[in-house]
């Protein structure tokens, strides 16, 4: 009697077992859908921040040029500052090449303003195959935006003071306490750099 108790107790608990068992593997299957759904997701992230800020600094290096090709015209340098100046060049191009290196594709790339950029990319590889289904096909799209901020500032000569100013430009007043002395006849490679001239970062 007690062997027949027995082995019909553990008959009874194999179903359960293999129910145990199957639930288990379908949750670990689960949790390995969602990870490699986050990890393409966090590629597309990756690969959108990367593309605005190349598309950023680009437009920040085109500025920069532009204030040290106007160097002698103080007249110039706000609006160079608040992103204006002649001939410059469209900058997206520098999305798609970072995009391309973070295997995504560049899906929009728009200049909002002057001083900003937003990108919205698509990874080129797929989530992968899954218990989820049409994860086979997914791509994960993610979008960032970059800005450009001037750190400097300056003071424009008063017109008594005019006269002086054919040598002596007005003094560049920077973030963290750099401030640039400047006249025509300060070398090119004296000059302040563009990241001395423009922060470049993701917007919040």
């Amino acid at each position: 009697m007690t062997r027949r108790r027995s082995f019909d107790e553990s008959g009874q608990a194999f179903p359960i077992y293999i129910t145990v068992v199957g639930g288990l593997l379908f949750l670990a299957f689960a949790y390995l859908a969602v990870g490699q759904a986050a990890a393409n997701r966090n590629g597309a992230q990756t690969a959108a921040d990367a593309a605005a800020l190349a598309a950023a600094q680009e437009r920040r290096d085109q500025l920069a040029g532009a204030w040290v090709d106007n160097l002698l015209d103080p007249e110039k340098w706000q609006d160079i500052f608040d992103g204006m100046a002649e001939g410059l060049t469209p900058s997206c191009w520098r999305a798609e090449q970072l995009a391309a290196s973070n295997e995504a594709t560049v899906l929009s790339c728009n200049a909002d303003g002057l001083l900003s950029y937003t990108v919205e990319v698509q990874t080129n590889k797929t989530v992968g195959d899954s218990i989820v289904p049409g994860t086979e096909t997914k791509k994960s799209r993610a979008t960032a935006t970059a800005v450009i901020e001037p750190r400097c500032d300056f003071e424009l000569p008063a017109a008594d003071e005019e006269a002086d100013a054919e040598e002596a430009l007005p003094m560049l007043n920077c973030k963290d306490g750099a401030d640039w002395e400047l006249d025509s006849g300060t070398p090119k490679d004296l000059l302040p750099k563009p990241e001395n001239l423009f922060d470049v970062h993701l917007a919040d």
